[in-house]
């Protein structure tokens, strides 16, 4: 018998390999081209974002990983996805890019280095047999790489072998320097036309994902762990129209909706209580949705739950209004936070007027509303977040960019300061919008907002 080469990614239970099976697999395979006409999808769109950062940082080796896999557990890894901004600047999404490398040479040529497709030549040259014996980039393991070809004609960047990749003293990594990644995430700040395409697929596909979790709504009810049941069945949407869902779904029943980022997501349904539903299909092409509705599970709005909703809906409403180019990107949630503070001023709840605690040396409504009211969406569910503050958090509005706006109250279940009837309630109401000339366009509105329309759909999806 054989050993194994050291190069193969093989594991202690793999079964060895014989010369004579060696050799025998080496050979007498039939060609499988690719589709000479394949292109990246918004092919079109790469070379002159490539252009751009080269135009940033002249006479200078830019590198751009796509990243590497992650061990999930002992020899099993995370599926790969790669870093957004390789993926903005090459169109490649795939699970087939673990370890590849974007370089933008001084001269502003770009290059791909790439593994290129296992060679089914058996018993020759380094990597022998990796097509069917290396679990980590076997073709049989894992599926089928361009060539080198076949990669070039698929993005438009010529391509070479990752193992000739050796960047140059002083190049600028992606990651690692400040300045490169700052100026990667602003460069997407503002969406192209066929990037809001893209996510409003990605909302599209959500919203189905919303009716097929209410229509599930009774057999999820049944199950012990009826948290889970919704999260199942909205994945199985996502992952069927799309890559996947665009970050771990919150299905938070009762109290669990007051945890911001609820994603055990292991409790039981209970008629009487609301569901907090955060989720979002990511495309094929990596762009996210991000998309709330807190629904009664009964199908209706209790007095209290309707007191709640009705409060978080106008905040929400504030926020949208405030929405268009040349607003501070604050001013939605300063809207936001108003509405809301002042509505809880008028139930008695803050110890303080609305406009006392409005003051940013004071902020007590923040005990109920914790967290900011939205953020910029894109090939990654919070986009551009390595942006510089001047041009994100205190930047002002564009045309072109896309962002949620998502007020929410969480009334926690041991806090004192709240009437009993009010505790254990959260509430979170997130839209999509894209900033246009006149102010913004909804790109969720096919799904309800206001509560009527809430329990109309519920009754009529669920018959």
């Amino acid at each position: 018998m054989t050993s194994q080469p050291a190069e193969l990614r093989t594991v202690s239970h793999d079964l060895p390999v014989s010369p004579a099976l060696d050799t025998y697999m080496g050979g007498h395979w039939a060609p499988t081209p690719a589709p000479v006409g394949d292109r990246v999808p918004g092919f079109a769109h790469f070379a002159g974002r490539r252009a751009r950062l080269a135009a940033r940082f002249p006479g200078q080796q830019l590198v751009i990983r796509a990243g590497k896999l992650k061990v999930r557990s002992n020899d099993c890894d995370h599926r790969f996805r790669p870093y957004s901004a390789y993926a903005w600047l090459t169109g490649l999404t795939g699970e087939d890019q673990p370890g590849h490398v974007l370089v933008i040479e001084p001269d502003g040529e770009a290059v791909l280095y790439v593994r290129p497709r296992s060679p089914r030549d058996g018993g020759r040259g380094e990597g022998r047999g990796e097509f069917f014996r290396d679990r980590r980039y076997g073709e049989f393991w894992v599926g089928r790489r361009p060539d080198l070809a076949e990669a070039t004609r698929l993005t438009g960047v010529r391509c070479a072998h990752l193992d000739g990749f050796a960047p140059a003293h002083g190049a600028r990594h992606a990651g690692h320097d400040p300045e490169l990644t700052s100026f990667l995430s602003e460069l997407r700040l503002v969406k192209d036309a066929w990037e809001v395409e893209q996510i409003q697929l990605a909302v599209d596909h959500t919203v189905t994902g919303f009716e097929d979790v209410v229509r599930a709504l009774p057999t999820a009810l049944r199950h012990p762990r009826g948290e889970r049941w919704i999260e199942g069945v909205f994945g199985l949407r996502a992952r069927a129209e799309g890559n996947g869902t665009a970050y771990d779904t919150i299905a938070a029943s009762g109290a669990h909706a007051c945890v911001l980022h609820w994603i055990r997501n292991d409790g039981p349904l209970d008629p009487g209580q609301l569901l907090l539903l955060d989720a979002g299909v990511e495309t094929d092409s990596l762009y996210a949705a991000d998309v709330t509705r807190t629904l009664p599970l009964s199908g209706r709005f209790s007095p209290v739950q309707r007191q709640v909703y009705d409060l978080v809906l106008a905040a929400q409403d504030a926020g949208i209004a405030a929405l268009k180019p040349g607003a501070s990107f604050r001013d939605f949630h300063l809207e936001c936070s108003r509405v809301l503070a002042e509505g809880l001023a008028d139930w008695g709840v803050l110890p303080v007027p609305a406009r006392e605690s409005l003051r940013a040396d004071s902020g007590l409504h923040r005990r109920y509303t914790l967290c900011s009211s939205g953020h910029m969406l894109g090939l990654d569910v919070h986009d551009c977040a390595q942006a510089r503050a001047e041009q994100y958090l205190d930047g002002v509005l564009e045309e072109g960019q896309v962002l949620t706006v998502e007020p929410g109250l969480y009334l926690q279940p041991d806090d004192e300061t709240l009437p009993r009837e009010l505790r254990g309630i959260g509430v979170r109401i997130e839209d999509d919008l894209v900033i246009t000339s006149e102010g913004a366009r909804l790109l969720s509105g096919a799904l309800p907002r206001d509560a009527v329309a809430v329990e109309e759909w519920m009754g009529a999806l669920l018959g």
